[in-house]
C-alpha cells in the first residue's frame, strides 16, 4: 500500500486531452467510412486504384485508432503508481509507432510509383478523380478537426515541485499547446499525408485526362512519397527524443538562468519531458550558508513547466 508521504498525484496529461481524444475519435470514423466505401466500390467496379487507395486509407485508420488508443490508456491509468512519471508519454510512443506507419506508407507509394513509371497501365480517369475528391473531402475535414488554430482550452492544474523526501509545493499552472501533443500530431501528419496524395493525385489525373499525360500520376507519387518521408521522419526525431528523456535544452538554460549567481553553483542537472507541457528536473546545487533550499525552491517555482523537481541541496 503507498504510503501517506507519497500520496500525490502525477498526472501530466495535456490540458486539451479529453477533447484531443474526442477530434481523433472523430477522424478516425471519417477514414474508417471513407475506407469501406472506396473497398466495396473497388470491389464492386473491380478497380483496382479504388482497391489499393481503400487499403492505403486503412493504414491511416489503424494509426489513427492507436493514437486514441493511446489517449484512452493514458487517461485510465493516469493514477497507476506503476508507471513512475505518470502516463503523460503514452502519446509520444503511439505519435513513434504512427511515425513508423508513415515512414511504410511512403515506402509503399514509392515503390508502387516507380513501378508504374517502368510500366504503365491504363488509368479510369473519371472514376479516380471523383473517389480521390470525395478523398479530398474527408482529409479537409479531419484536418479542420485536428488542426490547432491557438484558441485551446486553458485549464489549470497542480505543479508538483518536491525533493527526495517527496515534500512538495503546488502552484498553479496553464496548459494550453495542443502543438506539444505529439499523439495529435502525429494524427494530423496522417490526414496531411492523404490530403497531399488526394491533392497530387487529382492534379495528375486531370493531366492524364485532358493532356494525356499518364506518366505525370506515377511521377507525382513519388513526390508525394518523398514529403511523407520527411514528415515521418521529423515525427520520429521528435518522439524518440521524448522517449530517450533527451535533456531540453531550452528549459535547462532558464533553470540554469533563474539559479545563476556568484553564489550558487549547479553541480548536475537533468531535464526531460514527462508530458506534453510538462517537464522533471533533477538539480543539483552548492550554496553558501545563508542560502536555503527554500530560497531556490522559490526561484524555480516561476518556471510553470517543471512540473517534477528533486532538489539536492549542498553547503558549499
Amino acid at each position: 500500500m503507498q504510503s501517506p508521504s507519497f500520496a500525490h498525484e502525477h498526472i501530466y496529461l495535456g490540458a486539451d486531452h479529453d477533447r484531443n481524444t474526442k477530434r481523433t475519435l472523430w477522424v478516425v470514423l471519417l477514414t474508417a467510412v471513407m475506407m469501406v466505401a472506396e473497398i466495396v466500390t473497388g470491389y464492386l467496379t473491380g478497380s483496382m486504384a479504388l482497391l489499393a487507395d481503400g487499403f492505403h486509407m486503412a493504414t491511416h485508420a489503424g494509426a489513427l485508432a492507436v493514437s486514441v488508443g493511446a489517449y484512452v490508456f493514458a487517461r485510465r491509468h493516469a493514477r497507476n503508481t506503476r508507471f513512475s512519471f505518470g502516463t503523460g508519454k503514452v502519446g509520444d510512443l503511439a505519435g513513434f509507432a504512427s511515425a513508423l506507419v508513415l515512414a511504410g506508407v511512403s515506402i509503399g507509394i514509392g515503390a508502387e510509383s516507380i513501378w508504374r513509371l517502368a510500366r504503365p497501365t491504363t488509368v479510369q480517369f473519371g472514376e479516380a478523380i471523383a473517389i480521390a475528391a470525395i478523398g479530398l473531402a474527408v482529409n479537409i475535414a479531419s484536418a479542420l478537426l485536428l488542426a490547432n488554430h491557438g484558441h485551446a482550452h486553458h485549464g489549470s492544474d497542480h505543479d508538483h515541485l518536491h525533493d527526495d523526501a517527496h515534500s512538495h509545493h503546488q502552484q498553479h499552472g496553464h496548459d494550453s499547446q495542443d502543438h506539444h501533443d505529439n499523439n495529435l500530431r502525429s494524427a494530423y501528419i496522417h490526414v496531411l499525408a492523404d490530403a497531399l496524395t488526394s491533392v497530387l493525385a487529382i492534379g495528375a489525373l486531370l493531366a492524364g485526362l485532358y493532356l494525356g499525360w499518364t506518366w505525370l500520376d506515377p511521377l507525382m507519387g513519388l513526390v508525394g512519397a518523398v514529403v511523407i518521408a520527411r514528415w515521418s521522419y521529423s515525427l520520429l526525431q521528435e518522439t524518440s527524443a521524448v522517449l530517450l528523456d533527451v535533456t531540453d535544452d531550452r528549459l535547462a538554460h532558464r533553470i540554469r538562468h533563474t539559479l545563476g549567481d556568484d553564489e550558487t553553483h549547479i553541480d548536475d542537472l537533468h531535464v526531460w519531458r514527462i508530458g506534453p507541457t510538462a517537464r522533471a528536473a533533477i538539480v543539483s546545487v552548492s550554496t553558501p550558508a545563508h542560502i536555503s533550499e527554500a530560497v531556490l525552491r522559490e526561484k524555480l517555482a516561476t518556471i510553470a513547466e517543471l512540473k517534477h523537481l528533486t532538489l539536492e541541496h549542498r553547503i558549499a
